[in-house]
């Protein structure tokens, strides 16, 4: 899949190299000197051999060209404080082709004492998406970040406010722009650094990718997990678009970028589970994951995320039903070698810890994940014979404590959860019902009797069901 610049933005660089710029009334405006317009001119408009070979033979005075040195501005942001967009958009592109072409200047760009002074303010320039400054500034940041050999305390500094910008053409429904942001997204997570400033900025920077992928997935962006958990997601793919319009190139740049996240993964894992659900949403995307490339960054994605959370995660991904879509996929013709190795590390790494799983384990995993379904032990009488007390004093009741957590919200979107809780609460009392005392401290008969005037009938009988114990026992203490 290739990362060449989207059509938009290349279009946009060929119109304006070649628009006219009239130099010469730049300089009779004190826009530019003679002497910067000479050395414009040098490498301007003259071959590619000629251009790198002039300005590796001058380094220091082409950055303080475009830099500034000496306590005066270079010529973008002379141009700027002139009002010339014409000129900045020309010099933007310019300066993009060589930094492009030319890797030793993004390297003596480093070594400036502050290379992004002149470039930042562009950013916040103009609020008009129209406005092409923002756009060919983050072109020019993003390759003086991403072309030298290590990040400086200056691009630290910088990278918040171009990740800010890029996030912005994220939030758009414009695909080409989405994905201008997102590749330049890549280009810039190229350490850990990086990625934890990234990751630091995640409800702008991650949410918006979230999105697209919920898209692709077929599942709106304000939707919650459940209709990711219910498997209600669609399940309609195409070779050139998926869910939402999402495109295939679109698709697969965004996830490449969490790919390149996802080696954070012991630091991050949990917080995208917990912030994004990114387990079952990784999971339905597998399922409809129309290319082999696009398999293998979720299915490495996984690895990397799971092998690094295994405790906390793997409960999750086997509530997903990820061992299950695993096999299937093991029983493809693949060719990509290394998505072959990844596939049957993370399945071999699955089928280890399911086979060290009890009953228990299943139910308290599903519990913690914070969203239930009707799995086997929710309705085996056996099952809660044997473990209702365990479930009451495990963890010092951690799990009625999740219950009611579960039970507090209103799951618009999948009334199932209610009922399901409502059934489990009513197991607990029937088996130890000495301790029904701990489940009306944690609000849950109440929650139950509010439950029972439900529009959902399947919520409202299982209400019926679980407060009928509580009644029955409550006479018979009398």
């Amino acid at each position: 899949m290739s990362l060449d610049p989207p059509t938009y933005l290349s279009s946009l660089q060929n119109n304006i190299r070649q628009r006219p710029i009239p130099w010469e009334g730049a300089v009779r405006a004190g826009t530019i000197t003679d002497d910067q317009l000479s050395k414009i001119r040098a490498i301007d408009k003259v071959r590619k051999e000629q251009r790198k070979q002039t300005i590796e033979d001058d380094l220091s005075t082409y950055c303080t060209l475009f830099l500034g040195g000496g306590g005066k501005p270079g010529v973008v942001e002379s141009a700027a404080s002139a009002k010339r967009s014409d000129v900045v958009q020309y010099f933007l592109v310019l300066l993009g082709d060589l930094l492009e072409g030319i890797p030793a200047l993004s390297t003596a760009f480093s070594e400036h004492s502050d290379p992004y002074k002149p470039f930042l303010p562009l950013l916040t320039h103009s609020n008009d998406p129209e406005d092409p400054k923002p756009l060919l500034t983050s072109t020019v940041l993003t390759a003086m970040i991403a072309g030298t050999p290590t990040t400086s305390r200056q691009a630290d500094e910088a990278l918040p406010k171009l990740f800010s910008y890029l996030s912005t053409l994220t939030k758009l429904s414009d695909g080409g722009l989405q994905d201008i942001a997102v590749l330049k997204y890549s280009a810039l997570l190229r350490d850990k650094k990086s990625r934890h400033i990234f990751w630091n900025q995640r409800k702008e920077t991650v949410a918006p990718l979230i999105d697209i992928l919920k898209a692709a997935a077929g599942v709106g962006s304000n939707s919650d997990s459940a209709t990711l958990w219910s498997g209600a997601a669609s399940t309609r793919s195409a070779e050139a678009s998926l869910g939402g319009g999402v495109g295939l190139q679109l698709l697969y740049h965004v996830l490449l970028v969490l790919w390149q996240l996802s080696f954070e993964g012991a630091e991050i894992g949990e917080g995208l589970e917990d912030d994004f659900d990114i387990i079952p949403l990784f999971t339905q995307l597998l399922r409809l994951s129309p290319k082999e490339k696009t398999t293998r960054l979720l299915v490495s994605s996984f690895y990397n995320i799971l092998s690094t959370n295994r405790q906390t995660l793997l409960p999750t991904a086997v509530l997903a039903r990820l061992p299950a879509l695993l096999q299937n996929l093991n029983g493809r013709h693949l060719t990509d070698q290394d998505l072959l190795d990844d596939l049957k590390a993370l399945s071999e790494m699955l089928d280890e810890y399911t086979k060290t799983q009890t009953t228990f384990d299943e139910y308290a995993a599903e519990v913690k994940a914070g969203h239930l379904r009707w799995s086997p032990p929710h309705r085996s009488p056996t099952f809660w014979a044997e473990n209702a007390r365990r479930i009451l004093d495990n963890e010092r009741g951690e799990l009625p404590k999740k219950l009611a957590e579960i039970m507090g919200k209103a799951w618009e979107n999948d009334k199932q959860v209610l009922a399901i809780a409502c059934n489990d609460v009513g197991w607990l009392v029937k088996e130890v019902p000495e301790k029904r005392s701990q489940l009306e401290k944690l609000g849950l008969k109440a929650r139950v009797m509010e439950l029972m005037v439900e529009p959902d009938e399947t919520v409202r009988w299982e209400a019926l069901n679980a407060l009928s114990g509580w009644l029955r026992y409550s006479f018979e203490t009398k």
